[in-house]
C-alpha cells in the first residue's frame, strides 16, 4: 500500500522526520510506511534541498525592537486564535522555533490578556507525574468517550500515546468501542512504529471486562506479540495522567469548537490536531520540545507471522477447545479464561502439594487446586489477573 490518501502530507512529514536521523534504517522505515525506497529517498532529497511543500512553516526571521512590534503582536494573537488552549509559553516556543524574535512569556501573556484572550479557569488537581526512561517502554491506550455529532451519531476517539515522549501514535474517529474496531487500528500502528514493551490500559472494553483483570482476546493477541498488558487500578485515573490530560486538550481544542457535523468532519479534525500536537505544539514536560522531537520508532518490528507458543519437552500441555474455555486435567474439566480458546496451555506443579499453575508461555493465567474436589460444571481454576504479566518473546 502506498501513501494513504486521507493523510498523505502528515505521512510524508513523519517519514522525513524519522528518516533524517543519524541512526535511521531507511529500508525498514520505507517498509513500515508502505512506500518504495525510491519514493523514500525522493522525499529525503527534497527535504535536504530545503523544499517545504509538505511543511507549512515560515523560516523568515522577524526582528523586533525593545517594544513588541505590531507584527509580532499580530502573530501572537493569530496563534492563540488558531490554538485557543495554548498558553503564553507554548505560543512563545512555537514562534521561536520558526525563527521569530519573541518577547518573554510574561509579555506574551500580557498581550493575550490585553486582547481578551485569557479566560479565567479553576485549576484542576494534578494527576501525578511518572515517566518512562525511553520511548516505547510503555504506551498508553484509551477511548476518550463518546461525543455526540450534529447528525445525531456519536464518535469514540481512540488514542495511543507514548509514555516517554507524549507522541500520539494513533488518534482515530471510531464508531464503536470493541475488539473488531481496535485490533486492525492497533495492528496498523504496530506495523508503522514497531512493538512497545508494554501497553497501559484501564479495565474497559475491549482490553478489559466488567471484572477487573479479566483476560480478553486483545490482551492475548498482544501477549503473543511479546507486549506486556498493564491494567490500571479501577477508579484510580492517576496512572493514566498523560492520556487523561491529552483527552482534555483534545476536547477543548477540537471537539467543542464547534461540534463536528458528522463522522467525516470529526475524523478530519482529529487528523489535523494529531499533526499539530506531535510536530508543532511545544510541551512543557519536554522542555518546550514537541513530542516528535523526542520520539523514535521501536527497533522491534511487527512479525510477518504471529509467533507460536513453545513449551519444553515433558511439560503437561493442553489445547483449549475453540468452542469452550475448559481443559481436561486429572479426570475433570477445569475452567480457564475464554480468551484462550484455541491456545496451547501448560500445567505446571507448584511448591504446594495439589496446586498447579496454568501458564500461557511464561505467563501464569490461572491456578488449579485438585484437592478442592469441584465437579466438572464448577469452576476449579482461580483467575489470576494479567497485571504486569508477560510472555517471554519466543
Amino acid at each position: 500500500m502506498g501513501w494513504q490518501e486521507v493523510s498523505i502530507m502528515d505521512q510524508r512529514r513523519e517519514f522525513v522526520m524519522f528518516a533524517s536521523r543519524d541512526d535511521a534504517n531507511i529500508s525498514e522505515l520505507c517498509r513500515r510506511f508502505g512506500i518504495s525506497r525510491t519514493t523514500g529517498y525522493k522525499w529525503l532529497h527534497r527535504a535536504g534541498a530545503g523544499e517545504e511543500s509538505f511543511a507549512d512553516r515560515s523560516r523568515r526571521p522577524l526582528h523586533s525592537p525593545a517594544r513588541t512590534s505590531p507584527e509580532i503582536e499580530e502573530r501572537i494573537v493569530m496563534v492563540r486564535t488558531m490554538h485557543p488552549a495554548w498558553g503564553a509559553r507554548k505560543i512563545r516556543s512555537w514562534l521561536s522555533r520558526r525563527g521569530m524574535e519573541v518577547p518573554a512569556a510574561s509579555t506574551v501573556h500580557a498581550i493575550l490578556r490585553r486582547h481578551g484572550l485569557i479566560q479565567p479557569h479553576a485549576p484542576g488537581a494534578p494527576l501525578g507525574r511518572f515517566e518512562q526512561d525511553a520511548p516505547n517502554l510503555q504506551w498508553q491506550m484509551d477511548f476518550k468517550g463518546r461525543t455526540r455529532l450534529n447528525d445525531g451519531s456519536y464518535v469514540h476517539p481512540l488514542s495511543v500515546l507514548d509514555d516517554h515522549s507524549r507522541f500520539c501514535l494513533l488518534l482515530e474517529a471510531c464508531a464503536r468501542e470493541n475488539h473488531d474496531t481496535v485490533r486492525p487500528l492497533l495492528e496498523r500502528v504496530l506495523r508503522r512504529y514497531g512493538l512497545p514493551a508494554s501497553i497501559y490500559v484501564d479495565n474497559g472494553t475491549p482490553w478489559g471486562s466488567a471484572t477487573p483483570g479479566q483476560w480478553t482476546r486483545l490482551g492475548v493477541w498482544l501477549l503473543k506479540l511479546g507486549i506486556r498488558v498493564v491494567h490500571g487500578r479501577p477508579y484510580h485515573p492517576q496512572g493514566r495522567g498523560k492520556i487523561e490530560r491529552f483527552h482534555r486538550s483534545l476536547k477543548a481544542e477540537t471537539l467543542n469548537t464547534p461540534r463536528p457535523a458528522d463522522m467525516n468532519e470529526a475524523a478530519a479534525r482529529l487528523r489535523r490536531w494529531r499533526h499539530i500536537y506531535n510536530q508543532q505544539r511545544p510541551h512543557e514536560a519536554l522542555d518546550m520540545r514537541t513530542p516528535a522531537d523526542v520520539y523514535t520508532p521501536s527497533p522491534r518490528s511487527f512479525p510477518d507471522k504471529l509467533p507460536e507458543v513453545e513449551y519444553d519437552e515433558g511439560e503437561i500441555v493442553r489445547r483449549v477447545p475453540r468452542t469452550k474455555g475448559y481443559i481436561h486435567f486429572k479426570g475433570k474439566l477445569r475452567r480457564v479464561p475464554d480468551a484462550f480458546r484455541g491456545e496451547l496451555l501448560a500445567i505446571r506443579p507448584t511448591a504446594t502439594d495439589g496446586v498447579f499453575d496454568v501458564c500461557f508461555g511464561s505467563c501464569k493465567i490461572a491456578e488449579i487446586n485438585v484437592k478442592e474436589g469441584q465437579t466438572s460444571n464448577q469452576k476449579s481454576v482461580n483467575h489470576v489477573p494479567e497485571h504486569l504479566s508477560a510472555m517471554s518473546p519466543g
